[in-house]
């Protein structure tokens, strides 16, 4: 080791520190940078870990070079249910993927979902009655899952909505352990909980197939995602076209991550307003204003600016995407330091989004961060819910568009209450979940 490796805690054993890690990621990685600095090393022995915390390292790492580094360990083992999609591909078979995949997510297409957009936003919000409970996580999970099914598959799945949420939230549940040391001796031990991830896994695959199945059978072009995967060929590869399980791992890909990062958002989203009802009256006041009564259009999210600075600062405070890893295949120097080859690096959202030299009161929910003239006075990669370069999220603009819509649809209709003594903390799994959801009433503001 370099005797110029950076500051950081020397950890025993990779189990001790595999527990606190798991147990409670969000502190960790917080007390870790407000002890040791920006550039931390977690001591643990194979692999060596490195947690970041300065947005020109970030950038370095992401997108200046970005060729230099693979994905974490954590989603590489992401594989044993999403295949090789383009989440957990690399070198050219991820750039190939992509280049197949990106025409579904230009600005045309997206314009082009956002009328089905509003129609699920409606109709689920239609079902609700004044001063009804509900679980708004359950339901925005219902609401994303309907429309990415609706919109890049052209399927409905509303009717089976709560059976897919509930396959994907064991899944979230318990993926973390697979990626803890010894997790493939853990992974093939008789566990009613490996029995449940298999059954969940399983359920999700039947479901991902059943599409493409249907689809080829009909062998009908209907414009969308997987028809432009089944149908797509790449020129720069003599017109290859993508084999059966490519599609599947694609979709199951897009599928699961089309729908969980808005959904989180949205439900974050929904509960700091319920907290903070100065920024939810003019929320609300746009929303009027704006729209008025009739439907929000593709034409109207430009013009919902406060809206999309509510979904910009929920997303700094409970970013849905908490924590990015990469893996350098060759010794890397930054500044002073050096870190070996094939060490894990981290670079924690939830840290760096709550970080008080970039975000004054750094707990407080302020959308007013998010003004044109703040956002010049930031450094780009202090915030960054989508990570950034080369392989920034394929769908940041699809979930944009999305949650600025149904912010504004259910707003012009609705207010949303916390129930009173329900406790709402962040449980971060693959993505940053509420424990035991968030319990609202609903509130009509006009029929």
């Amino acid at each position: 080791m370099s005797p110029t490796s950076p500051p950081g805690p020397r950890i025993k054993s990779d189990w001790i520190f595999a527990a606190r890690r798991i147990r409670d990621p969000l502190g960790f990685f917080t007390e870790m940078v407000r002890k040791y600095g920006d550039i931390v090393h977690l001591k643990t022995g194979n692999p060596n870990i490195f947690l970041l915390n300065d947005p020109d390292h970030i950038k370095r790492i992401l997108v200046t070079d970005a060729r230099k580094f693979s994905k974490g360990h954590g989603l590489q083992r992401a594989r044993i249910l999403l295949g090789n999609g383009l989440l957990t591909s690399e070198g050219e078979p991820h750039r190939t993927q992509r280049r197949l995949v990106q025409p579904a997510f230009h600005h045309d297409r997206i314009a082009g979902y956002a009328s089905t957009m509003v129609d699920y936003g409606r109709r689920l919000s239609d079902n609700w009655k004044h001063g009804s409970t509900i679980d708004l996580s359950t339901e925005m999970t219902r609401l994303t899952l309907a429309i990415v099914a609706k919109t890049l598959f052209d399927t409905d799945i509303e009717s089976e909505a709560t059976e897919v949420g509930n396959a994907l939230t064991t899944t979230m549940k318990l993926f973390p352990r697979y990626v803890i040391p010894f997790a493939d001796l853990l992974q093939r031990l008789p566990l009613p909980s490996n029995r449940r991830f298999e059954h969940a896994k399983n359920y999700l695959d039947a479901t991902i197939q059943r599409f493409i199945k249907e689809r080829r059978a009909t062998g009908t072009d209907k414009g969308d995602l997987l028809s432009m995967m089944l149908l797509a060929t790449d020129e720069d590869e003599g017109g290859r076209r993508m084999t059966d399980e490519q599609v599947r791992d694609e979709a199951m890909t897009l599928f699961i991550a089309g729908h969980e990062t808005t959904s989180m958002a949205l439900t974050w989203t929904w509960y700091l307003l319920s907290q903070n009802p100065e920024v939810e009256k003019r929320l609300h006041e746009e929303a009027d204003g704006v729209l008025g009564a009739r439907r929000p259009t593709i034409a109207d999210v430009p013009r919902l600016k406060y809206t999309e600075m509510v979904l910009a600062e929920s997303m700094r405070l409970f970013p849905p995407a908490w924590v990015i890893g990469r893996r350098n295949l060759e010794e890397y120097k930054m500044g002073e330091f050096t870190i070996p080859a094939d060490s894990l690096i981290l670079m924690s959202q939830w840290v760096m989004h709550r970080d008080q030299r970039y975000f004054s009161k750094p707990t407080v929910f302020d959308p007013q961060r998010w003004t044109d003239d703040a956002k010049q006075t930031r450094p780009k990669f202090c915030y960054f819910p989508f990570g950034g370069g080369p392989r920034v999220c394929i769908g940041e603009s699809f979930a944009w568009t999305e949650g600025v819509l149904m912010l504004a649809t259910i707003a012009q209709r609705w207010r949303l209450r916390l129930v009173a003594d329900h406790s709402v903390r962040p449980y971060p799994l693959v993505t940053l979940r509420p424990r035991n959801g968030v319990k609202m009433v609903v509130e009509q503001r006009r029929s």
